[in-house]
């Protein structure tokens, strides 16, 4: 073997470790490191050289123009399962890359360069910015950092020493224990739909540190003393400052129960769980536009069959629509055109136990309807969306388009009292033009921002985040936490 040997006994007998071979450094699988670039003294690396590109947990992410060039801010909590310690670091921007992480989503992220300092042993290498709190390690050190330097040694870890707590105490007393932007956590299941990745983004753009929680992946404990909310692993919840909620329908009820939990923990949520409940119950939320003077198309509800032409006759007859009470998003939602047809759908529904509701149908609308933004008691965008071709009723899930539209003083007002009498922040409230004026269709609590972002060019997801700063009586104040002493 033509490298130079040298070994190093290290107390137990009979264990031996190669320190280094030939030109190459020995490494275990989880080293301590440091970024003196970035004022970190240390951190514990994740070492895999299964991934090809080093990764640092970043969160709090600003991008800066420095004199013509791409720059940013970040935040790093580095050391494992704690946030006490926080440095605010900048640096260069030396590419966006695609990346996919371990559980496989594909994001877009920063690059950066930084000196490495390992052992005695210190290198320029480049990192992506992500957020790993869910991964544990808060650096990861791929192949490409240890190419034609590093050999692995997977059995063993910390072959360059370890720190105990006094010494990482010490590493770090220099850091200022200051706090800026919000812990907010996007309560959802997907975390590649656009809307999703919008509020995230949009977020961390502001200056906070953003948690995308998935909603079967939390779990809780009701106790009258110490009540919690944890995420998978084991991770307590309760130090978010506020929480998004965006909830697949089929998981209603759970949801519901969390975003309960939470608010009982003192957390603010966009929209309450109280408010979510009402605008997913078809029916309560039409029986509270009733009560308030809120014009909707005539709906009927029945339980029994016996009574089905009457119910039709109530809505002005066919053709007329259809609705499961659960469904949402323009699922759930048949056109009958008939009499006949009317009376089997409705019968076919009800004898699979269905609960639905029957409305009349806007004919002069043509396919056609508005979908208003509310944020906070204000119409911030509005759209028109038009039914594709072959489809009645007009959704951009079923291929709909969507333009730009001016909206009248009452249709605003409209929009914005819906979004009121059931209790939302954020909403967004679907009007359809009829002949006696515009009428509320209905209003989700969820509502997607890839349509009308598209077509109006505006900032949806970043309106969302400065309501919640508005709520809380949040403001921007960007702290540099560490001071000028440089870490050599």
């Amino acid at each position: 073997m033509p490298y130079l040997l040298r070994k190093l006994f290290i107390g137990k007998k009979d264990k031996i470790t190669f320190m280094e071979l030939g030109n190459h450094i020995i490494i275990g699988g989880a080293e301590w490191c440091a970024l003196p670039g970035l004022n970190i003294p240390a951190v514990k690396a994740r070492v895999d050289s299964g991934a090809k590109t080093s990764a640092l947990h970043a969160s709090n992410i600003q991008k800066i123009n420095r004199k013509g060039e791409k720059w940013v801010s970040f935040e790093v909590h580095p050391i494992q399962e704690s946030r006490r310690i926080t440095i605010r670091c900048e640096a260069k921007v030396i590419d966006q890359r695609i990346v996919k992480s371990s559980s496989g989503i594909a994001e877009k992220r920063y690059v950066i360069q930084s000196a490495m300092k390992i052992g005695s042993h210190q290198w320029n290498i480049e990192l992506t910015l992500a957020n790993r709190d869910s991964m544990g390690f808060r650096m990861l050190l791929g192949r490409e950092a240890m190419e034609n330097r590093v050999l692995v040694d997977p059995a063993n870890s910390f072959l360059l020493g370890d720190y105990a707590e006094g010494k990482i105490n010490e590493l770090y007393q220099h850091v200022k224990d200051v706090r800026s932007g919000l812990r907010i956590g996007l309560l959802a299941s997907n975390p590649l739909l656009y809307s999703n990745q919008r509020i995230m983004k949009a977020g961390e753009e502001r200056g906070h540190e953003m948690v995308f929680l998935n909603v079967q992946q939390c779990y809780m404990k009701l106790d009258a003393t110490h009540p919690e909310i944890r995420y998978r692993g084991g991770k307590s919840l309760t130090n978010l400052d506020a929480i998004v909620p965006r909830i697949k329908p089929n998981l209603t009820f759970y949801s519901l129960a969390l975003i309960r939990q939470f608010e009982a923990l003192g957390i603010f949520c966009a929209n309450s769980w109280e408010a979510i409940s009402k605008s997913r119950d078809k029916l309560y939320s039409s029986q509270l536009f009733s009560q308030n003077g809120i014009h909707i198309p005539i709906t009927g509800f029945a339980k029994s069959p016996l009574d089905t032409t009457d119910l039709i006759n109530m809505v002005n007859g066919a053709p007329l629509v259809i609705k499961l009470l659960e469904g949402t998003q323009g699922k759930g939602v048949v056109l009958a055109e008939n009499a006949k047809a009317a009376e089997s759908v409705i019968n076919a529904f009800k004898s699979l136990q269905a609960n639905i509701l029957v409305q009349e149908f806007i004919k002069e609308a043509e396919g056609r309807d508005i979908r208003c933004f509310v944020i906070d008691g204000k119409v911030v965008a509005s759209i028109q969306r038009e039914a594709a071709k072959g489809e009645f009723r007009a959704n951009l899930h079923q291929g709909g388009k969507a333009s730009l539209i001016k909206i009248t003083k009452d249709e605003k007002k409209l929009a914005v009292k819906a979004a009121k009498v059931l209790g939302l922040q954020i909403a967004g409230v679907d009007i359809i033009r009829s002949n006696r004026g515009p009428l509320v269709l209905e209003v989700n609590s969820s509502p997607g921002l890839e349509g009308i972002e598209q077509a109006t060019g505006k900032d949806i997801a970043g309106m969302m985040i400065s309501a919640i700063e508005k709520q809380l009586g949040w403001q921007s104040d960007l702290v540099i936490r560490t001071s000028d002493k440089k870490i050599t």
